[in-house]
């Protein structure tokens, strides 16, 4: 079955279709067609505390083709969810009743806890000893969220206003470093044998480009080793030398950086990067909703 999932974010609007299906007990969501739109919504919010008129209007513009897009594809079912930018946004009420009059479509703001618990509830990830304690750590533009999970169960989440575009806009303050220090150390105490497992573009593409082992795994040295050697090159260089696309060649740095830092304070030497995001988990959501509704499933979502 085919399910989608709309993922307004604070640099990018993602529209991602999957096929859904069980096998050997785990569901499997494979990604069908993935179509990303570089917004930027977070460059307004997290400087002026609004989205403004022009930024609206490619929202807007965005959403219409991502519906035409799902009139087409014609899912099982589809779910739209904004994150950080638009939490922010004071005009997002404004907003969310311009993009209901012109593309039908419910966007539905969702909080840090919601997402982090959409992430790490994503049942596309395989080869975890389930018996392990999971931290699923995802780098936003305007927000990371962390869970920690123990097999199915969801330990703690929690939302820090740390994000790509914030720390390039210089807004994320000490204090939220140290929450964030804080909350990781304590969480820490809840398991032992912690696999991280790190979601978002940014990272994805980190391990595409520097991991040089055939698993899923990426090391701490390997991210640093990334930060050091992207920083050296220009804006222009990124692009046109390493093929970055523009609306990533400035917020792979600092999401580099956050990732190096979370891995510090839990003392961890590498990460699980298994390509995946806040879509794969709306989409695996979806795909449990639906089996419930048709008496098939007794899971709670």
């Amino acid at each position: 079955m085919i399910f989608a999932a709309i993922d307004i974010g604070s640099n990018a609007g993602r529209l991602l279709f999957s096929n859904v299906y069980e096998k050997k007990d785990e569901i499997v969501a494979e990604k069908a067609t993935l179509v990303r739109i570089p917004l930027r919504l977070g460059e307004d919010v997290f400087e002026n505390g609004f989205i403004s008129k022009e930024k609206t209007a490619n929202l807007v513009n965005t959403l219409k083709a991502f519906k035409l897009l799902i009139d087409v594809y014609n899912p099982t079912a589809y779910k739209a969810v904004a994150t950080a930018a638009m939490r922010e946004a004071e005009n997002r009420d404004d907003i969310l009743q311009m993009i209901y009059k012109e593309t039908n479509i419910e966007l539905q703001i969702i909080n840090g806890i919601e997402e982090a618990n959409y992430i790490s509830g994503s049942k596309t990830i395989s080869g975890i000893d389930r018996s392990a304690t999971k931290m699923f750590i995802d780098v936003g533009g305007g927000s990371t969220e962390i869970s920690f999970m123990c097999g199915n169960r969801v330990i703690n989440s929690e939302s820090f206003k740390i994000g790509t575009i914030r720390l390039l806009k210089d807004k994320v303050s000490v204090l939220e470093w140290e929450r964030l220090k804080s909350w990781i150390k304590y969480n820490l105490k809840t398991g032992k044998n912690i696999i991280a497992i790190g979601t978002g573009g940014n990272i994805n593409k980190i391990a595409k480009i520097y991991n040089k082992k055939a698993d899923n795994f990426t090391s701490l040295d390997t991210i640093k080793y990334a930060h050091e050697h992207i920083s050296s090159y220009s804006m222009q260089e990124r692009v046109e030398i390493l093929g970055l696309r523009p609306d990533r060649a400035d917020v792979i740095v600092p999401a580099a950086k956050i990732f190096m830092n979370l891995m510090k304070y839990a003392k961890l030497n590498k990460i699980m990067v298994p390509k995946m995001g806040l879509p794969d988990g709306v989409v695996s959501q979806l795909y449990i909703k639906h089996k419930q509704n048709m008496g098939f499933l007794n899971l709670e979502i």
